[in-house]
């Protein structure tokens, strides 16, 4: 059996619940398409029993269809309970992934349930809503354990044994204060993949600023029990508190790190040059500086001071760099023209948008088809509340059908 390593990217799901911010509905539509373009294998879009999630989501899954979206998957979260599955299927009947999520450690069962509810029930109420899942028709079903690492590892076993049993896909391992330590983890998902022969998915957090070196060595782990493994990140390390584990510093490890990559088999389909671009539009959009030291994208990446180095590096630059620029994608045009510029939003005339849009390569039929553009071009600036890169208004053009659903929020 041929084991590999995936990526769920969580930035639109988890990635957005970092604390004082917000992230527009077609910020997150965008952040989906660079997802495609670098190869992850999944994304999680969102919340489907939320109803301003909702035109969002199915507008996100008409892309599919349409074949804006070509690979990744776009998979649904919520809550372990059958009354929520069945309520992101009425809300988004053409949702195909999905994770449920319950809490199982014994801390956060009696915190957040008071009593109400026990360890049995717990593991029923999965197990309940994973097989109406499958029976609604999901195709890929991830369960969920929240605090998993404060979990007793026979309770793990036990709770993926009954995912399993349930028609799940894999299990996801959640380290939700980002508490584990590499070699613990390794060990126990080791230990519960031997055990279960269920795929393992890595949730990590960065609390204590492992959240990287956690999740993979968790990978390896599962990796190492023939089982497929698989990590969520989210685009520079966004997400509760300290954040989560970072997307483009995880494939960096996978490709670079000498004994990762002799190890691990990462799928195929990631293209890491696209990271540059990813990393720089997610900024953008959340309006978070990238760190300087941030590993491939951060301004000093690849920036030597000290003579040894600079000497070194000018002379041979695998003296000190493992990876070059060019392998994160770095030179891409800024997301933003500078210098005198004509630009076009929600004040924006038919004559600057038609000079924005000629720019691009873009023309319109007639006048008619140009205003409609302009319109929903008005709209996206108001909803972003930001210029519109070229790639936001490329879109906007491709696809204005699917826009209009995404601006617009039914309470």
């Amino acid at each position: 059996m041929n084991t590999a390593l995936y990526l769920i990217d969580v930035t639109n799901r988890d990635g957005v619940q970092t604390s004082r911010i917000l992230l527009p509905k077609l910020s997150k539509t965008m952040l989906n398409l660079y997802l495609d373009e670098m190869g992850v294998y999944q994304s999680e879009i969102g919340f489907p029993t939320l109803k301003h999630e909702i035109n969002y989501i199915n507008a996100n899954l008409d892309l599919v269809k349409a074949g804006g979206i070509k690979r990744l998957h776009l998979e649904g979260w919520c809550r372990a309970l059958p009354e929520d599955v069945e309520l992101s299927f009425k809300n988004c009947p053409g949702l195909r992934h999905l994770n449920i999520s319950v809490s199982t450690s014994p801390i956060m069962i009696q915190g957040k349930f008071q009593g109400r509810k026990t360890w049995k029930d717990v593991v029923e109420s999965m197990y309940k809503s994973a097989k109406l899942a499958k029976q609604l028709g999901v195709v890929t079903l991830g369960v969920n354990a929240e605090d998993a690492s404060r979990t007793d590892l026979d309770k793990l076993i036990e709770f993926a044994l009954a995912a399993k049993e349930a028609g799940a896909d894999r299990m996801r391992y959640c380290d939700t204060l980002g508490v584990d330590d590499p070699i613990t983890i390794y060990e126990r998902i080791k230990a519960l993949a031997l055990a279960t022969k269920v795929p393992i998915e890595m949730h990590c957090h960065n609390d204590l600023g492992m959240a990287g070196a956690v999740s993979v060595a968790g990978a390896q782990g599962a990796f190492e029990s023939n089982v497929d493994s698989y990590i969520n990140t989210t685009i520079n390390g966004y997400g509760e508190r300290a954040g989560n584990c970072d997307l483009v510093s995880t494939i960096l490890a996978l490709k670079f790190s000498h004994a990762l990559k002799a190890k691990i088999a990462l799928d195929e389909h990631i293209n890491l040059k696209t990271a540059w671009k990813i990393a720089k539009y997610a900024s953008y959009a959340f309006n978070i500086p990238i760190p300087i030291k941030q590993p491939g994208v951060g301004a000093n990446a690849f920036a030597h001071e000290s003579g040894i180095h600079a000497d070194g590096a000018l002379k041979d630059r695998r003296s000190y760099e493992l990876y070059d620029p060019e392998d994160v994608g770095r030179g891409e045009p800024e997301l933003l023209e500078t210098g005198r510029i004509i630009t076009t939003g929600e004040y924006g005339g038919l004559k600057g948008f038609r000079h924005a849009y000629d720019k691009l390569g873009i023309s319109f039929h007639n006048d008619s088809e140009a205003r409609r553009i302009l319109e929903l071009v008005q709209y996206a600036n108001l909803h972003t509340q930001k210029p519109l890169t070229d790639d936001e208004l490329r879109f906007i053009a491709n696809y204005p059908e699917i826009v209009q659903k995404i601006l617009v929020v039914q309470p």
